[in-house]
């Protein structure tokens, strides 16, 4: 039997033994289009295929073929396909497409960070308020604890590999400018000299009265020198005692000025392959930073070999494994942004939903690093190069542990966030460069003070130390920092608008 129909708008069709299924193609005008480039008015017929079975009529379920549906009930096409004229491309639904973990944000501000230095702010204070009363030394109790709250000083140096690097990562793997080594060296100074000098004209006012007159004291302090100096007028190599805790400072602006080198010898390395990979690149990137870090080995070598050299371990090439980590994880949160595959971000998320294991993994780090493992607790004992060695890998595996989920989380996550992203800790993140310059001031100068030092009393006097100090912090924050912030922001935008006004046709 045979069956016949009329699509609609086209001529009747009829079975292949019908009586006009060896007729020729007549010739008809070209066919008009519509909106999107939908055919309009009747088509040509074809010449049938004897062997060709007659399609049903669409009351009888003729026609296209439906094509396969996801759960979520929209069409899915079997292959991406470009986009026709006037025809949106059909994509997969949301809930038909795996979810892919988030990878962690490389811009922006991110507050949970501003928690990790918080963390390491208030470990340093804890450190330098149990090391004035003589609790370290204590052989009768656990003070030697106290002792780990020096690694703070590697949680600091991860973030600034982590947050100082980043922008040169993502040149080298995304393509994108470079910072300019005369802009970056123009944030960091504005960002670092104004509280710090603020801190040195209140020492040398009050503490350092005896020194106001000599133009070398003056110089070296300014200028974060102090410990380069081959014979000065403090005791320790660290400088005067009220800004002993600024050798950590030297350090870093001794990296920020090598920075720009430094990565562009990386990025050299990286691009060497003929290869737009970008996990090719990264994993170059890694190669290299790992030979960075171990750089760290030979030198540790030199300040006992042949001879001891103390001084040597307050200079920055002891220290490029700290640094090296940050770095490390910068180029691994680029990558994860990146890489349409996204195992890396994968891994990220692994990390960061691990947060709880890591951190204990840092608090018993932190309790072997308080050991004389890494070193002996009191300065007037001399260190060797075991301990020395042990110090710069345990003291970095702490500041990993602690630091990696947190840069490596995604943003808004929720466990971290409100640890470390809740107003108290952001806070304390925000005011932490203050907390760290003016608490040593503050704490040797209050146990100076009717001599009430080496008594071991730490809780007794940590919460007043601990409130003197945030204060004087958040005085220099909104009274130095912030007003210099502000002021370099407005010079931006208007740069900018200039760069704009000139860039606009007349």
């Amino acid at each position: 039997m045979a069956l016949s129909g009329r699509r609609p708008g086209g001529p009747e069709v009829r079975a292949a033994d019908g009586p006009s299924a060896q007729e020729p193609v007549r010739a008809e005008p070209a066919p008009r289009l519509g909106v999107g480039g939908a055919r309009l008015g009747p088509r040509p017929r074809r010449r049938a295929d004897p062997r060709r079975r007659a399609p049903l009529p669409p009351a009888l379920g003729g026609g296209r073929r439906p094509r396969p549906r996801a759960p979520g009930g929209r069409d899915v096409e079997p292959g991406a396909r470009p986009a026709q004229a006037g025809r949106r491309a059909v994509r997969p639904a949301p809930a038909a497409r795996a979810a892919a973990p988030s990878p962690p944000p490389i811009s922006g501000h991110q507050d949970t960070l501003d928690g990790i230095r918080a963390v390491a702010a208030l470990a340093v204070l804890v450190y330098h308020v149990a090391s004035s009363a003589g609790a370290i030394v204590d052989p009768d109790g656990a003070g030697w604890l106290y002792n780990g709250g020096q690694v703070g000083v590697p949680v600091f140096f991860t973030l600034s590999g982590l947050l100082l690097y980043r922008p040169w990562a993502a040149a080298v793997l995304d393509g994108r400018a470079a910072p300019k080594a005369g802009e970056y060296f123009r944030k960091r100074a504005l960002r670092i000299l104004p509280a710090y000098w603020a801190v040195v004209i209140g020492y040398m006012l009050t503490a350092g009265r005896g020194h106001i007159g000599d133009p070398l004291t003056w110089g070296s302090l300014l200028t974060l020198t102090q410990t380069y100096l081959p014979d000065p007028w403090w005791r320790s190599g660290l400088g005067p005692p009220h800004l002993g805790q600024a050798w950590s400072l030297v350090i870093e602006v001794a990296w920020y000025a090598t920075l720009p080198l430094t990565a562009a010898v990386l990025g050299w390395y990286a691009r060497r392959v003929p290869t737009q990979d970008v996990g090719v690149r990264a994993k170059r990137l890694l190669y290299g930073i790992g030979v960075y870090a171990a750089l760290s080995l030979p030198y540790t070598v030199a300040m006992f070999v042949p001879d001891r050299h103390a001084r040597m371990g307050l200079w920055l090439p002891q220290y490029f494994a700290w640094f090296a980590i940050g770095m490390a994880l910068a180029v691994v949160t680029v990558w994860a942004r990146l890489d349409e595959r996204r195992p890396v971000a994968a891994l990220c998320r692994a990390v960061a939903d691990s947060w709880a294991a890591c951190w204990a993994a840092a608090a018993m780090l932190y309790v072997v690093a308080s050991t004389p493992v890494t070193g002996p607790v009191s300065l007037q004992t001399p260190d060797v190069f075991w301990t020395s060695l042990f110090d710069l890998v345990v003291k970095g595996l702490c500041a990993a542990a602690l630091v990696a989920p947190v840069a490596l989380a995604p943003a808004g996550h929720p466990a971290l966030g409100a640890i470390l992203g809740n107003p108290v800790m952001r806070f304390l993140g925000r005011i932490s460069y203050g907390l760290f310059l003016w608490q040593t001031l503050i704490i040797v100068g209050w146990y100076e003070t009717a001599d009430r030092g080496i008594q071991g009393d730490v809780l007794t006097n940590l919460p007043l130390m601990a409130a003197a100090s945030i204060a004087a912090a958040t005085l220099s924050h909104y009274l130095v920092e912030r007003p210099v912030r502000r002021l370099v922001q407005h010079r931006d935008r208007s740069r900018r608008d200039r760069a704009r006004t000139r860039a606009r046709p007349s």
